[in-house]
């Protein structure tokens, strides 16, 4: 008679419960373990593999399979989890699609596209044989010194939810059990990116209050997403590490939240609570802690195998933590299929085809953000017939790829053909001058991590033969991601030099910001004549530029963080508490640099009759938006609340939703939000949710700006 859990017509729950019942503790153990293939012998992996261990990471392809057979061939055949960094598309893998970054996508502003952006890269991981993304990443950037900014969706607690919500759905798709579907992972849980000094994995200095109104509400919008896993981070609340902290993981997010996944730890983590935190003596008291506190899979940490077996069999740690463990862990493999399907069908035909690519395209179009077009300096005028291309970023798509692909993590993935479709600055733009018979001229310039200014005479002269200039500056992987927080936020190298030299030659000069996150520019902002800002920007970013600089696309974005004038003025994201006195440094302007939600087009849009409706469990929210320019143009309007009077401070503002609208020249429309009271309510000093009655101002723009809003009050 087949045994239950390998009877597809039972229930999971049937069927994990059987299974649990037949496990050995050993076998329990070792499905809360992931070992790094790529940081062990082989035969350690095939030894972790026979133990039964319940995921491997950073297995590609032919060697997955390998890893796979052999687990279905031990007593009870327990399939393996597959997990890969694929953080923006399949980008350990050279012949992926690889889109934007996370930050650079949030520029859209686009939910739809999200979920694309995930559909596609679902496509890619699972074709290559394997389950499961660490991936989208719900920390919120507040602070642009940290490393890992980059692989935020940017400052605000809403903007993150929703464009994290879309990403998830779209890795995962209808049934976690199709063969293009794999498992989504909302990473870091939590307060990762609010580390003090922005330094990473550091101590928060976060209350639980301040915890559940700013940094929670995206990982529960992940919950009610279905999100299979979640990453636990490192860093600390109140002194206590995340990966220790029980009313983080059990009571918040397994109890109160429902979440019904399984948590990962981040690389490392309980080794990271004996050796770095120092909050463990050793291995046993570390997975001691991890374990109680509701980690479920301890990825790499191998040693923690043989404490937490022996933890349970001397009755320190109660059998009863482990099973819930393994039940969460089979429960996702159960739902994902594994038992029926443990291979992903493999599919190279999918890496990078046509439809992909099209959907990287948008993504790089959508992502664009004009913060400067003075004198109407965009789109280029047909009597242009040079350019100079100019700067250390104008022709460096490794840099443009910014972290977590292969150029920065090329370990698992040697030996694979890279693809041929890349687009920096200089190739987009070569090819569209090309067919306008515009001649182009390059040079570096500079370096961005030296100061020799030995070039920049050479670059000058070749400027000075041509209509216009094009500089490409900002920053290279050797200074983001892991281990690289900034505390000097200024341009590197010499490119403020080569930026001044070119700006005392007489022609129009046209600024690409490349770089992984806001850098300390108000100089370049000031004295440039147009301001377009790519963060990476993936394959296309370069073809999504040319368009904009000839007219050919007209940008949309809008930034989902706030540029400083000076990284002394951090943080400066838009919805700041009130109270400071005088609101300002002494020797800078109180508003950043550029805000959250700014981003210029070449159409103009005017705001007007702002009309509010309340009902009896929601508001209505309705605003004409007018395109006055003479192009067709899209634009984000954008809806935000303040709490005039509360119990607790709350923000000067902050998002409640957002619309992205299509409009002709000329045209107008009726953009409506509806808006449920509970997003009104906050957080009080006992951490309880509350509405408090009162006077709220709702506030429609394009921006975040004060001047850039239609206001008006309503009482509750």
């Amino acid at each position: 008679m087949i045994e239950t859990f390998r009877n597809p017509s039972k229930s999971i729950d049937e069927r994990v419960e059987d299974l649990i019942s037949r496990m050995t503790l050993s076998e329990k153990v070792a499905q809360m373990i992931q070992p790094a293939y790529s940081h062990l012998p082989k035969e350690e992996i095939i030894m972790w593999v026979n133990r039964g261990a319940g995921s491997l990471l950073h297995v590609l392809g032919d060697e997955a399979r390998e890893m796979q057979s052999l687990a279905l061939s031990t007593r009870l055949g327990i399939p393996l989890l597959f997990g890969i960094d694929a953080i923006h598309g399949h980008g350990l893998h050279r012949g992926a699609t690889i889109f934007p970054s996370q930050l650079s996508l949030a520029c859209s502003w686009d939910t739809e596209l999200l979920y694309d952006v995930g559909r596609v890269t679902a496509r890619e991981v699972a074709a290559d044989g394997l389950h499961w993304t660490f991936s989208p990443v719900l920390c919120i950037g507040r602070d642009t010194r940290w490393g890992r900014v980059d692989e935020t969706f940017g400052e605000d607690t809403y903007l993150v939810g929703e464009l994290g919500t879309a990403i998830i759905k779209g890795y995962q798709g209808e049934d976690l059990a199709a063969d293009d579907s794999i498992l989504a992972c909302a990473k870091h849980y939590i307060g990762y990116g609010e580390a003090t000094g922005a330094r990473d994995a550091y101590d928060t200095e976060m209350t639980f209050r301040k915890m559940r109104e700013v940094f929670l509400p995206p990982f529960a919008k992940a919950v009610n997403a279905g999100c299979a896993t979640f990453m636990t981070a490192y860093g600390s609340i109140d002194g206590t590490p995340f990966t220790a902290s029980e009313k983080s993981l059990k009571t918040i997010l397994k109890e109160e939240l429902g979440f019904s996944g399984f948590v990962v730890t981040d690389w490392d983590n309980i080794g990271h609570l004996i050796d770095d935190q120092h909050a463990a003596e050793n291995m046993r008291e570390a997975s001691y802690m991890a374990v109680r506190a509701g980690n479920d899979m301890m990825m790499v940490t191998v040693e923690s195998y043989q404490a937490i077996l022996s933890l349970a069999e001397e009755g320190v740690l109660d059998v009863s933590y482990l099973d819930d463990s393994v039940r969460r862990i089979l429960g996702i493999k159960f739902r994902a299929g594994l038992f029926e399907k443990p291979e992903k069908i493999p599919n190279p035909s999918v890496f990078g085809c046509e439809a992909h690519q099209n959907i990287n395209l948008r993504a790089s179009r959508e992502s664009l953000v004009l913060l400067e077009n003075r004198n109407n300096t965009l789109p280029l005028s047909n009597s242009v017939s040079s350019i100079a291309v100019i700067g250390p970023l104008a022709d460096d798509i490794r840099s443009q790829y910014g972290d977590w692909t292969y150029f920065s993590h090329p370990k698992p993935v040697e030996g694979i053909q890279a693809s041929e479709t890349n687009y920096t600055v200089l190739a987009g733009i070569k090819e569209l001058a090309d067919f306008l018979d515009i001649s182009v001229t390059s040079h570096f310039g500079c370096d961005v991590t030296s100061s020799d200014t030995g070039y920049i005479e050479q670059a000058a002269e070749a400027a000075s033969k041509c209509d216009v200039i094009v500089l490409v500056i900002g920053d290279v992987y050797e200074q983001f991601g892991e281990f690289k927080d900034r505390a000097d936020l200024s341009l590197s190298g010499a490119q403020q030099e080569l930026f001044d030299r070119l700006r005392k030659l007489d022609r129009p000069l046209i600024t690409v910001f490349s770089a992984s996150k806001p850098l300390c520019i108000p100089d370049i902002s000031k004295k440039s004549d147009a301001l377009i800002v790519m963060f990476n920007s993936g394959q296309y970013g370069g073809l999504a530029v040319a368009e904009a600089i000839f007219g050919k696309l007209n940008p949309s974005g809008k930034l989902p963080i706030s540029f400083p004038y000076h990284e002394g003025q951090l943080p400066v994201y838009y919805n700041y508490l009130p109270g400071w006195h005088g609101n300002k440094y002494c020797d800078l302007p109180s508003e950043p640099l550029y805000v959250f939600g700014e981003g210029q087009s070449y159409s103009k849009f005017k705001y007007s009759e702002m009309c509010v409706n309340k009902n009896i469990a929601d508001i209505d929210i309705s605003v004409k938006i007018t395109n006055t320019g003479n192009i067709a143009g899209k634009e984000t309007a954008q809806l935000y609340y303040n709490d005039v009077i509360s119990s607790v401070i709350t923000p000067v503002k902050q998002l409640a939703a957002f619309k992205k609208v299509y409009l002709d020249a000329g045209e107008s429309k009726v953009v409506t939000f509806k808006l449920e009271y509970s997003a009104l309510s906050l957080i009080t000093a006992d951490e309880e949710y509350l509405i408090e009655p009162g006077e709220f101002v709702l506030m429609v723009g394009g921006d975040s700006r004060d001047d850039s809003l239609l206001k008006t009050s309503i009482f509750i």
